[in-house]
């Protein structure tokens, strides 16, 4: 069973996050200080829950210092600093995601299953994307789930093709309006969430529920490994 390693001193928010862990098949640790998170994200943690405002300093500043020491863990801050500027901080300090509080438990189960998933990618001759039974093909431009093939449009296969290669990650509808349709500005329309919609609903046909929506925020690609 995957471990994730919980390092937070709010009792009720490390019983919460546990219970979101368990749920997911996963084993939780918990720690209460920024040195016990250092000395314990060595070990074989896939996911790590980082709090900021931590005894012993601010979490995000210690990412850099657990990457030295080798944590390979990917990395999940969550704080109650949840501007745009705190997030765009965390992640520049090398978080893989940032959640603020409160926090629905439902979008913290689904980040953690993201980045759980994150590392399923397989780059294959720089031709094939694969995650488990969701296959995307460069060259040929197919998408293929339990290797049958889905039928997506030019488009939906540069919409694919970027949420892969950003997957588990939060996606905006702005990324996506700048670098699937190349404008640098909101038309004002639903174009990213009918193409969105459509392409997910051409996947969960064909068995994977891939795309999966981050509540005020845009999209998580995080594919399962069983379809």
């Amino acid at each position: 069973m995957d471990r994730i390693l919980i390092v937070e001193d709010d009792p009720e928010t490390a019983a919460a996050v546990a219970a979101e862990v368990r749920g997911l098949g996963c084993i939780p640790v918990v720690v209460e200080t920024l040195a016990a998170g250092l000395a314990a994200s060595t070990e074989d943690f896939r996911v790590i829950v980082l709090d900021r405002m931590l005894p012993g300093g601010d979490g995000v500043d210690a990412i850099a210092r657990m990457r030295a020491a080798g944590a390979s863990g990917l990395i999940l801050v969550l704080s109650a600093l949840g501007r745009a500027a705190n997030r765009v901080e965390g992640l520049e300090k090398g978080a893989d995601d940032y959640l603020p509080k409160p926090f629905e438990p439902e979008e913290l189960r689904a980040r953690l299953r993201a980045l759980l998933r994150r590392g399923t990618m397989q780059v294959l001759d720089n031709d094939l994307l694969a995650f488990g039974a969701l296959e995307i093909r460069m060259k040929a431009r197919t998408v293929h789930v339990n290797r049958a093939h889905v039928a997506v449009s030019p488009k939906e296969f540069e919409l694919i093709t970027y949420f892969a290669r950003n997957a588990g990650q939060v996606v905006t509808r702005m990324q996506l309006l700048e670098n699937v349709w190349n404008l640098h500005f909101d038309p004002g329309t639903n174009v990213v969430d009918v193409h969105v919609g459509r392409l997910r609903r051409k996947l969960e046909d064909a068995g994977s529920t891939a795309i999966q929506t981050a509540r005020g925020e845009g999209y998580v690609f995080a594919p399962l490994a069983q379809a």
